[in-house]
């Protein structure tokens, strides 16, 4: 999925505002000004077209997630994991260890 602006595509193909799209356990909506995302897998990402982005997990994933999101452990010494299992100090650290090309 990506969403530039008020557009949003899903494999290169154009979802129309406002039209849910549902497909093989993806599903996008237009709640209000928000574009939501939701995945089969338990996570949902909302984002107001602008700034803001938030991202929910389902009770199951609890201590099965690591990342940008977290450990999902409600641990906050665990919350900067780095992909090499290390833990940043610093935020900026542990967001650039997670840059992809």
């Amino acid at each position: 999925v990506v969403a530039e602006g008020q557009n949003v595509s899903v494999n290169g193909a154009a979802v129309p505002e406002g039209r849910p799209y549902l497909h093989k356990g993806l599903g996008v909506t237009w709640p209000g000004d928000w574009v939501a995302v939701a995945s089969s897998l338990g996570v949902r990402v909302a984002w107001d077209r602008d700034l803001a982005v938030t991202v929910t997990a389902e009770p199951e994933l609890r201590g099965g997630t690591w990342g940008l999101c977290g450990t999902y452990t409600d641990d906050p010494a665990d919350d900067f994991v780095q992909p090499s299992g290390d833990i940043a100090t610093i935020a900026a650290t542990f967001a650039n260890a997670w840059k992809v090309p």
